[in-house]
């Protein structure tokens, strides 16, 4: 059942970020729309969204079966998703793109509800798993969506998303109907459960939504101008190969979690050592000579992978599964409030001080990231160093 919610994962991702790189192509030719901060506004819009639509659904998680939810929850998706390519209204195309964006988001419940469903001795290696589907699903939704622009047109890649979300309906529904699959696992012992909880230290999920806010808004800010600066700096003009570069950092994520099955070995927990190779990572991308950013691309790609996955095992291995949909829910808030700041913040400072900057603030950041772990963290850390000593 886990590697067939994976699957469903996958399908989720893919058709979430099937637009994302296209947003400008697309408002341009169905609406007219060219001024680029209309743009930067519906992106601001749609994290917006993410971030109030997942702890809704992990709210309503409570009452109502995770399954059952994404049943009706992908339907709507599929039908608003439909609409989106009909409609020629751009105020329209606004408010039920948004409400579809409410309404998809409900898919984020399948991470939590995969850990609830396995051992703890497995999260470790399905949190890399999950974090790698998140990567290759972001690159094959990017290709999909590019083929359809230049093939097609970008408003099919509603099409293709309505026929996403479609998937993933029947998908869950299948589950619910089959006999093979047990979805009544989720249920854990209420006693066991109490107690965990009273082991969980106070303010753990707001420290780790506060450090994880500033890693990804660190991590995010370098993306929305990464092309432009890469393309500067080169001496030939390939989007091709800066659309390759850009993904460097998710193929790494293939290989260290290919690595890491081969030799099957226990995942550390350790955060301090990525956060500090994610700096240099960020230091040396700063610098504008080609083979050296693609060095630095492949330093960070292994450091941010490390990092946002230990931060999600160090956020399980301190929650319970009855609680996990709601934990991972405000930890997900953090962070793409993370991402709607540099989504603000990126286009004044690259303005202001060019297309290098991004990866100063990123490295500060990482740094910051890395004190404020320390100092969030010193009870946890002082243990660590007890049993290394």
């Amino acid at each position: 059942m886990k590697n067939f919610l994976i699957i469903m994962t996958l399908v989720a991702v893919v058709s979430d970020y099937l637009l994302h790189p296209f947003y400008p192509q697309f408002f341009e030719a169905r609406f007219g729309v060219t001024d680029p901060e209309y743009v930067g506004y519906y992106f601001a819009a749609i994290c917006f969204m993410v971030m109030i639509a997942f702890p809704f659904w992990a709210y309503v998680s409570k009452k109502v079966a995770e399954l059952n939810i994404l049943v009706y929850t992908q339907c709507i998706a599929g039908i608003l998703a439909l609409y989106c390519y009909w409609t020629t209204s751009y105020v329209n195309f606004w408010i039920i793109s948004l409400v579809m964006i409410l309404f998809k988001g409900s898919y984020l419940l399948v991470y939590p509800y995969i850990l609830k469903i396995i051992t703890k001795e497995e999260h470790p290696s399905t949190i890399g798993l999950l974090s790698v589907v998140v990567h290759l699903g972001g690159i094959l939704g990017a290709v999909i969506g590019g083929l359809t622009v230049d093939l097609i047109d970008a408003s099919y890649i509603f099409l293709i998303m309505a026929l996403g979300d479609f998937i993933q309906m029947g998908m869950s529904g299948y589950l619910l109907k089959s006999k093979r699959y047990d979805t009544s696992r989720n249920k854990e012992i209420k006693e066991k459960e109490t107690i965990h909880k009273k082991m969980i230290p106070k303010g753990f999920i707001l420290k780790i939504g506060i450090t994880t806010l500033l890693l990804y808004a660190s991590g995010f800010i370098t993306r929305p101008f990464f092309s432009s600066y890469w393309e500067y700096i080169a001496t030939y003009d390939s989007t091709l190969i800066s659309g390759t570069v850009y993904a460097l950092p998710g193929f790494v994520a293939l290989l260290v979690l290919w690595w890491d099955i081969k030799r099957k070995g226990t995942t550390s927990s350790g955060i301090i050592i990525p956060l500090c190779i994610g700096i240099i990572g960020l230091l040396v991308q700063g610098i504008p000579v080609p083979g050296v950013v693609i060095l630095g691309r492949i330093i960070y790609g292994w450091a941010v992978f490390r990092a946002i996955v230990r931060f999600d095992i160090l956020l399980f291995e301190s929650s319970t599964p009855d609680t996990y949909a709601i934990d991972y829910s405000k930890v997900h808030f953090f962070q793409n409030l993370g991402v709607l700041m540099s989504s603000f913040l990126v286009g004044i400072l690259v303005d202001q001080y060019g297309l290098e900057i991004p990866f100063t603030v990123a490295w500060i950041g990482f740094a910051a990231t890395l004190g404020l772990y320390v100092l969030l963290f010193k009870i946890k850390l002082k243990k660590v160093v007890l049993k290394t000593t």
